[in-house]
């Protein structure tokens, strides 16, 4: 591995299994690309008596470097890295870790992921992710009516079924109300609510049949009679828009639901109407959200909500953000079945470019239902590649085994009946039984109502004959160079990562003695340049530069959204009046807030002209202040009490202080920052600790020296307070690990590489090397 990336792979182990970062020892892998030919097919190196093809060679080469540059120089470089490559993947092979059932069956699991992509139609594939992005570019608004019967039906049900929507279609043609038929027959729920209207959606919201129908059908039209897996539809189609793109939004919500008591619907809408009229009154809307909103799980950030499009929200929700027409509008309260709503736009979005979308909508495409048409012309394509035969005798025998048995899992057959070796069908060079069948239909029949048992028997044979002929292509891979190079890669790269970690990166990482004496031997390597130990605020303007300028003149400074206040006692007396109690507990509260906070405690500005003895009443209270404060937790060192003998008493004097002010302080950067950036959105951003000559540029733009110095830069000032300068200086063990366990991991690398080197001799064909140079 390269030295600054060894570490990072051992952490991040499974992200890098099989990146030809970690295969080819850190080289940055391009797009993938099959680069054999006719002519590339011959020995170019041996590890081991293991001959290593140029057709292998340039595949891996091509991933890692530009395709053609076969320069010499990059070529011989590339090569020792490969060979170094093929090194640590043959002694995995000598200790057998290809043949442990751990790596087996991990390699199975890749392989199987690996074979998703040949397991369907591509061009099917890719037609379908054109059309749904196309067809994203417009809404459809569609009414239906749904009679139910599911895909596993027995054929006289699905008749019927057919039957009676065809009966509803006439009766829509004929001039009937669309949305009153959807109350009378349609069997989808909602249709009673809403006449069967779904409201505007566009592609990869519905089920594929039903929006391939949707935007079939013209405006005002019935469609014709279709089937989904939930039955039987009509559809009219209502209305078509051009897309409204996407909306980033946020609302304030009253919750209240239709039906219940009216005394409550009546304190929704008054409380809702207040809201808005709070805001339309200039009230900031993220103080108005928290405060009253119902919705706790957007309250808090403002009642922002995800990013959304037509047909993911409630239709009168979505009716209503669209409306609006630029950033910061509100909408006037509105009501959804949650409740009543006020909505803020924040952003509006234009349709993504198909560049944008396209990986998201491959993504989507291949869980959608239009998949299974991919499927299906993969499946055809399968039978006519393989020339795939049924045995119709032998289908007909099958399925006269059924019985009623298999709509409880109960079904088996007997393994001693005829013909059950008889060929059920054939492809090119394989043949399935009629047994090979109904043991499929053994292990998979499931629980089934309303058809019939040899109805259900011939949809097992159709997955059978399916799932038979995607098995065969996918144990038939190896013909794709593609796949055969990837399942290598992967191979290499579990053998490689095993043992990785066994040689390099574990033992670096647990060998402390080893990696003590690594640094020890090469401490020059690990040198701190000259630092700076300084602080450096960076200012949105002058006004908060000279702000903060004041408040760092002070030991101390004041915490301006925090209660500032005093506490009153009676004359004489050292504890707070007992209608104080709140006060206390406030400042018990406050000060759990935040660590970084002090409290500092003082009398009146009378209290340095008091006479000796008053001096003592005040010190009193301070004490039993102080006193309480810690009994609740509050650590004593965060208690600062003004020293009262700062000054002589006035011999004349007679006031007696009754009160005790306090105030909340802190000396924290954190704290600092936060009070700056509550009043406006980067106003200071704080950076502080040693500083590495080089590392920040504002800091090596001004003399490094101990003081405060102020630079203008891209309209910001900054304030650069330097407390030391350190030269030169060697780091610690624990200053340099990470960078020492890097390069420790690096030298096992070497060595071990170079004892691999003497243990498996490494030929290179020169003469066939140079074929492949240009």
């Amino acid at each position: 591995m390269q030295p600054n990336n060894s570490f990072s792979i051992y952490m991040n182990i499974k992200s890098y299994i099989f990146s030809v970062t970690v295969i080819l020892a850190g080289t940055q892998i391009g797009t993938s690309q099959s680069t054999a030919n006719a002519n590339s097919d011959f020995e170019l190196l041996k590890v081991n008596n293991k001959s290593v093809s140029a057709s292998e060679f340039k595949y891996v080469y091509n991933k890692n470097n530009n395709v053609g540059a076969y320069t010499d120089k990059s070529v011989r470089d590339y090569m020792q890295m490969y060979i170094k490559f093929r090194l640590k993947v043959t002694e995995a092979e000598v200790q057998g870790r290809d043949t442990t059932k751990a790596f087996i069956e991990e390699l199975k699991g890749y392989r199987k992921q690996l074979a998703q992509p040949y397991l369907t139609e591509k061009s099917v594939t890719e037609n379908l992710i054109k059309e749904a992005y196309d067809r994203m570019m417009e809404e459809v608004n569609a009414s239906h009516i749904l009679i139910r019967v599911s895909p596993d039906a027995d054929p006289a049900d699905s008749l019927a079924a057919y039957n009676k929507i065809l009966d509803i279609r006439k009766k829509a043609t004929a001039g009937q109300d669309f949305q009153q038929l959807a109350r009378t027959y349609s069997e989808d729920p909602s249709a009673q609510a809403n006449g069967g209207n779904l409201g505007y959606f566009t592609a990869l919201q519905m089920i594929y049949p039903f929006e391939t129908m949707a935007y079939s059908t013209q405006i005002g039209q019935i469609s014709p009679v279709f089937r989904t897996k939930f039955g039987y539809h009509i559809l009219k189609t209502e209305g078509r828009r051009k897309s409204q793109g996407e909306i980033r939004s946020a609302h304030i919500m009253v919750k209240y639901t239709a039906g219940t008591n009216p005394d409550d619907s009546i304190t929704a809408i008054n409380k809702i109407n207040e809201i808005y009229k709070k805001l339309k009154q200039e009230a900031d809307w993220n103080t108005v959200c928290n405060d009253f909103s119902d919705d706790l799980s957007s309250k808090a950030k403002g009642g922002e909500l995800p990013t959304f499009s037509t047909g993911q929200m409630l239709p009168s929700f979505e009716e209503a953000c669209f409306k609006l027409q630029y950033p910061t509008q509100i909408s006037e309260p509105f009501q959804t079945p949650y409740g009543f709503h006020i909505v803020k736009l924040l952003e509006k979005k234009p349709m993504p470019s198909y560049k944008e979308l396209e990986s998201a909508l491959r993504s989507k495409v291949g869980k959608d239902s239009r998949s299974e048409l991919s499927k299906s012309f993969f499946i055809a394509r399968l039978k006519r590649d393989y020339k795939f035969t049924e045995k119709s005798k032998a289908i007909k025998y099958a399925l006269s085994l059924a019985d009623t048995n298999l709509f409880y899992k109960k079904w088996t057959y007997s393994p001693s009946a005829k013909n059950l070796d008889n060929p059920i069908f054939t492809l090119i060079n394989k043949t399935f039984t009629v047994r090979q069948f109904l043991d499929y239909a053994k292990a998979n029949q499931k629980v089934r109502t309303k058809t019939t048992p040899a109805y259900y028997m011939n949809m097992l044979y159709k997955d059978f004959v399916n799932e038979s002929l995607t098995q065969y292509e996918e144990a038939n891979l190896d013909k794709y160079e593609e796949y055969r190079m990837l399942v290598k890669e992967y191979r290499d790269g579990i053998l490689l990562f095993q043992l990785m970690e066994n040689k390099v990166w574990t033992k670096a990482i647990e060998d402390t003695t080893g990696l003590k004496t690594y640094f020890e031997t090469n401490k020059q390597k690990y040198m701190w340049k000259e630092r700076a130990e300084c602080t450096i605020y960076n200012c949105k303007n002058d006004f908060v530069a000279n702000t903060l300028k004041a408040m760092l003149a002070e030991k101390y400074f004041e915490v301006d959204y925090e209660k500032i206040g005093r506490l009153t006692f009676e004359k004489g007396k050292s504890t707070p009046k007992p209608a104080e109690q709140k006060i206390l507990d406030e400042m018990v509260n406050i000060m759990g807030r935040d660590k970084n906070y002090f409290i500092e405690l003082s009398s009146s500005g009378e209290l340095n002209e008091l006479p000796k003895s008053k001096k003592s009443l005040s010190k009193d209270r301070l004490t039993a202040i102080t006193k309480y404060l810690t009994s609740k937790g509050i650590d004593s060192t965060r208690i600062i009490k003004i020293n009262l003998g700062d000054k002589k008493p006035s011999p004349n004097s007679t006031v007696e202080n009754k009160f005790v002010n306090y105030r909340i302080v802190s000396k924290s950067n954190t704290v600092l920052q936060k009070m700056f950036n509550d009043k406006g959105a980067l106003s200071i951003q704080i950076k502080q600790g040693k500083i590495q000559r080089g590392d920040e540029p504002i800091l090596d733009s001004v003399p490094w020296k101990p003081g405060t110095q102020t630079v203008q830069k891209n309209e910001r000032t900054y304030i650069i307070v330097i407390d030391n300068v350190l030269p030169p200086n060697p780091k610690s063990f624990e200053e340099a690990r990470g960078q020492v366990i890097s390069d420790y991991q690096a030298q096992l690398e070497e060595d071990w590489v170079n004892e691999l080197r003497q243990k498996y001799p490494v030929v290179i064909n020169e003469e066939n090397l140079k074929k492949i140079i240009k």
